[in-house]
Formats: C-alpha cells, sequence, structure tokens
C-alpha cells in the first residue's frame, strides 16, 4: 500500500466516473427499448445480460417460502433485529407539518407528505444484498410511502438470492422483481404491462444503472448517482495496526474500483498498516478484487500534525469515515464532511452496513461536502401553506404590488390590488 507524506493543502478527492460515450448511448437504447416494448424488452434484456430466461418477473409466494427455506432460523433472527435498530433509528427522522398564525389572521406553514410510490434498486452480480433491502426500504416505509416496488437483477438459476427475497418479505414488500441493469431503471421510470411507474428511484448499482438513473431523473426523482464505495481511517499512533487494515480491506473487497485510505500523522502506524494490508490480502476469499483496489485507489497519507491530518479528511469528504484515536470524540466536532462517522476503536464499518441503525447509503465521491445519507426525508416532499386574512393582504397589499412593478410584472401587482377595487360591472 503506497505511503505518501502530505500537507493539509493536497486535494485528495476522486473524480466521478461519468461513463464513456458509448456505455451512455448502450443505456439510452436501452431505455427507449423498454419504453416502447415493456415486458418484452425486460426479458430480452435479462436473457442477453443475465444469461437467464424469466418466465414471470413477479417474485412469487413460492419462490418467498423457498427462499424462506433456505436462510436458517438464526440468520433470520439476525435480519430482523436488524430491521428493528433501523426502524428505530429512521423513526427519529420524522418531521410534522406545521402551522402559525400571526395577529393580523396571517396562517403560514409546512404541509409534510409522503411520496406516493418509491422503487428501490438492490444490486446483484458478485454479491446479494439483503441489507441494501433493509436499508432502502424502511425509510420509504417509516416516512409513509404506500407502494414500494423493489427490482434486483437474477441469478443464473433464474432467482433472486434467498437472503434478498427474505429481507423483503419480512419488511411486507409484495412488488419484488427479477430485472435488473439499466432496464429496471426503465421499467420503474416509465412502466411496463407487469410494473407500474413509480415517482423516485433509490439504490446504488453499476455504471449502466447510475446512467440510466441520470437519464430519466427529470421525469422521477432519484436519490443519487452513487460512485464506489470508499473509507477513510483517521488514526493516531494509539490504534492497532491489524484492526485498521481489517477495516480498510472491507471496502476494498466491495469493488476493484473502492477506495480504502489512512491519514495519521504516525509514520510508525503508517509502515505497520501497509505490511497488514499486504498480509491479510493474501488470505482473503475475494484477492483479485482487494488487490487492484488497493493497488489503484489506496493509500496511507502521513501528515506532520493531527490538524493536518484533519483538514485532509475534510478534504476528502469521505462516505465512511473510523476515528481511531485516542478521544474520537474531542475530533468529532472538526469533522466537517463525511457521510457516516464511526468513533473509536469498537465502531468498525461493518457494524453500520448492517446492524447499528444509521443508513448505509451514503454520499460518495467527495459528495458529502453537500450531501446527506438517504433517510426519511429522502421519501417525503414538503409543501408550503400560505392564508392571508383581509386585513393582513389590506396592509400589505401595496408593497407586494411595488415588488412586482419593481420586476416588470404588472399583472402580478393588478392580481393583489384587484381585491380592493369596487366591482364596476
Amino acid at each position: 500500500m503506497k505511503i505518501e507524506k502530505i500537507s493539509s493543502s493536497v486535494s485528495l478527492k476522486r473524480s466521478i466516473d461519468q461513463g464513456n460515450e458509448q456505455q451512455r448511448e448502450a443505456v439510452l437504447s436501452i431505455l427507449e427499448t423498454v419504453k416502447r416494448e415493456g415486458d418484452a424488452a425486460l426479458r430480452a434484456y435479462t436473457e442477453k445480460f443475465d444469461s437467464v430466461t424469466i418466465p414471470t418477473l413477479l417474485v412469487s409466494d413460492e419462490e418467498k417460502k423457498a427462499a424462506y427455506e433456505e436462510v436458517d432460523e438464526q440468520m433470520l433472527a439476525i435480519i430482523r433485529e436488524a430491521a428493528d435498530n433501523i426502524r428505530d433509528y429512521h423513526v427519529r427522522m420524522v418531521q410534522q407539518s406545521w402551522m402559525v398564525t400571526k395577529e393580523d389572521g396571517t396562517m403560514l406553514g409546512q404541509k409534510v407528505t409522503p411520496l406516493d410510490a418509491v422503487g428501490v434498486y438492490v444490486p446483484g452480480g458478485l454479491a446479494a444484498y439483503p441489507s441494501s433491502v433493509l436499508m432502502n426500504v424502511i425509510p420509504a416505509q417509516v416516512a409513509g410511502v404506500e407502494r414500494i416496488v423493489m427490482v434486483s437483477p437474477p441469478q443464473k438459476n433464474g432467482k433472486l438470492p434467498a437472503g434478498v427475497i427474505v429481507a423483503a418479505a419480512e419488511l411486507g414488500v409484495e412488488e419484488i422483481y427479477k430485472v435488473g441493469g439499466a432496464q429496471a431503471i426503465a421499467a420503474l421510470a416509465y412502466g411496463t404491462e407487469t410494473i407500474q411507474p413509480v415517482d423516485k428511484i433509490v439504490g446504488p448499482g453499476n455504471i449502466f444503472v447510475a446512467l440510466a438513473k441520470r437519464e430519466v431523473f427529470g421525469l422521477v426523482d432519484i436519490d443519487s448517482i452513487a460512485g464506489p464505495s470508499e473509507i477513510v481511517v483517521l488514526a493516531d499512533e494509539t490504534a492497532y495496526a491489524n484492526e485498521v487494515a481489517a477495516d480498510l480491506l472491507s471496502q476494498a473487497e466491495h469493488d476493484a474500483r473502492a477506495s480504502s485510505v489512512l491519514v495519521t500523522p504516525s509514520m510508525e502506524l503508517a509502515e505497520a498498516v501497509a505490511l497488514e494490508v499486504e498480509e491479510q490480502t493474501s488470505r482473503l476469499p475475494r484477492k483479485e478484487i482487494v488487490e487492484a483496489s488497493i493497488r489503484d485507489y489506496g493509500a496511507i497519507y502521513v501528515t506532520k500534525t493531527m490538524a493536518e491530518a484533519i483538514d485532509a479528511v475534510n478534504s476528502l469528504a469521505p462516505e465512511h469515515l473510523e476515528v481511531v484515536t485516542e478521544n474520537p470524540m474531542e475530533i468529532l466536532g472538526r469533522i466537517k464532511h463525511a457521510g457516516a462517522i464511526f468513533l473509536g476503536r469498537y465502531s468498525s464499518e461493518p457494524v453500520g452496513d448492517y446492524f447499528a441503525g444509521p443508513n448505509h447509503v451514503l454520499p460518495t465521491n467527495g459528495t458529502a461536502k453537500f450531501s446527506s445519507p438517504l433517510s426519511v426525508d429522502t421519501f417525503v416532499k414538503k409543501s408550503s401553506i400560505i392564508s392571508y386574512s383581509q386585513k393582513a393582504l389590506e396592509e400589505n397589499a401595496h408593497k407586494i404590488a411595488a415588488f412586482a412593478r419593481l420586476e416588470g410584472l404588472e399583472a402580478h401587482a393588478r392580481a393583489v390590488e384587484s381585491r380592493f377595487k369596487k366591482d364596476t360591472n
């Protein structure tokens, strides 16, 4: 793992993968074909890209029953406990509509309304992600979304992973479809004979899913354009090198483009972590993926001081940030940009991925500088409420009309003044 001495002025942010023109053209073709041909296009693309024929898109009750038979009771209990933790955390975010009344009779407020229908994309491919089901569906349910549609690419056997089906069934998701890729995004945005369109699409996927979400944005809302996973560990000399290395590798095994970075003022720790990463990588099942990730996107940055290390972390604005220092709470106040912050030795990043409760759908590629984790707020919209009394309008009509005329909008001014002109008819 590369070790580099830096100052806080060094920029560490990676660029967002925008895809190439060939990929974009392929996505546009898929979107247009699904829009035109519906279910037939979904089946054709599933056969082409996933090498499987799907007679029916909807996961049947029989498939759900079979999935439960594959998941043992202990694992089912863990899924249920994780779901409880996630729900308990997100319930605390719920915002209520509100209204205030002034002495002149003016009423102002905000109405919070859940979205009608949401599509959840659960990635497949190299791994199964029941945790993504929990993290995307539960906040939508807490927000009050009535219709939640889940899509996920099928395995070679034509089925979804048992854990994914069970996680969705535990949450009461009825619409679970065996379709992935850009074609699934098209189905959610435009609708087909089987899949009715939704208002918002959430959930991470590969570059084709990301590009498809970008293209349909505006017709529907999306959560974000998610990049590869990333972790930054901010550590001092009190950290254990083997534990820091293990945490870095926990993200590297996600994807060859995942980023794992250590920032520390301790050269001794940096050298020890580099050795540990090399040794632990040799024993991992996903060794080739990890090696590519560490080679291309892994780094250890050594600063002169902890203050410089903190500045570097804020420059990175990482998806996941672990603070493994002697007094992590003292540092928390100086952290400005991170999707999720894990404090202390026992708050390893996978704790947040699966079980603690906060959402693991987080801003990537430095977007934590202006974005937040997926939450209940993701699944609601807010309407302003304005109610003026006669007295309030009488007192303010001339001010409103003057403002309208300042902008050259005479009809705006007359609309307000019309309330106080006598009827000449």
